[in-house]
């Protein structure tokens, strides 16, 4: 009971900053459920099999908001299952000691792709129907961020989405909602890889994948409000720190790496990761302040007679 209550509470965090973000349920659950203890695989196999209801939910939802197209779906999602099956077949034939590092370090790159995103980010200018997107481009990019979220245990939204965004060529909420509908194919795809390769362990997960729904499900309406409420610059700048920092102690543990380097390695990431906070609350205030000080403008100028 302890534990589903704990694995309840990790699905609660996790949707809180998907739902502030548009991503990153993955790479958020998957770190907080190595720091309880959970094997890296074990994690992985998991947060992918809750994965399955909560974004078949989701890409429902768009679909009867019409953001899907859903040539892009069939264009990123055949070669993201693919590449997902071959994540979670790598990760399931590692042994726990070489599988821990391995998603440390895939987890601290796309939690310093997140901070980075998120703290210096610039205006886009967006397509407004559909996708001119190639099979060239999206083949490729649907294939590695398939393996990276299945090895890493996230890491879908963080890859896709935001290359997508970066791009111009679609409309936001059109990437937004067949990308969440193209990751139920990744999640069933690299679930199926995780059940070939651990076998009965992943059986043994349902505490973990009971948890994560519950907690989804739960915060889903909190999320709803809290991406009103914070700024997503802010509130992915922060996520993307502690991503790095936490992953970052099991890399220095994995190497041995001793005071006062290790020391060092945290101070640097602290400072930087503590810039860029600053920087990214600057910018989130700054129309904020430009809203303000238009509306007062008026109120102190002179009357004219």
């Amino acid at each position: 009971m302890r534990s589903l209550l704990i694995f309840t509470f990790v699905g609660v965090g996790a949707q809180l900053v998907d739902g502030a973000l548009g991503m990153a349920f993955g790479v958020t659950a998957t770190t907080l459920l190595v720091l309880s203890g959970v094997g890296a695989a074990q994690a992985s196999a998991a947060v992918h099999l809750a994965e399955v209801g909560t974004t078949f939910a989701s890409g429902l939802s768009h679909w009867k908001f019409k953001n899907i197209d859903w040539t892009l779906v069939a264009k990123l999602g055949a070669p993201g299952a693919v590449g997902a099956f071959l994540g979670a077949t790598v990760l399931s034939s590692l042994s726990t000691e070489h599988a821990a590092p391995l998603m440390a370090a895939i987890l601290v790159g796309i939690g310093a792709y997140v901070l980075l995103r998120f703290s210096l980010r610039t205006p886009l200018t967006f397509g407004t129907r559909g996708s001119s997107h190639s099979v060239k481009f999206l083949a490729p990019l649907g294939l590695f961020g398939g393996f990276i979220d299945a090895s890493g245990g996230g890491g879908w939204g963080p890859v896709t989405t935001s290359t997508l965004l970066s791009q111009g060529k679609t409309a936001p909420r059109t990437v937004i909602g067949s990308v969440s509908a193209s990751e139920f194919l990744v999640a069933v795809s690299a679930s199926l890889g995780f059940l070939i390769g651990l076998r009965q362990e992943f059986l043994e997960n349902w505490p973990v994948v009971l948890g994560l729904m519950v907690g989804g499900v739960v915060a889903a309406p909190f999320a709803a409000w809290l991406v009103s409420r914070i700024s997503p610059a802010l509130l992915g700048t922060a996520v993307g720190g502690v991503i790095v920092l936490t992953n970052s102690q099991k890399l220095v543990h994995f190497f041995d790496i001793q005071w006062p380097w290790s020391t060092a390695i945290y101070t640097l990431i602290v400072v930087a990761w503590a810039s860029l906070v600053v920087y990214a609350w600057r910018v989130s205030r700054a129309p904020q302040v430009a809203l303000e000080s238009a509306a007062a403008a008026p109120a102190s100028e002179p009357v004219a007679r």
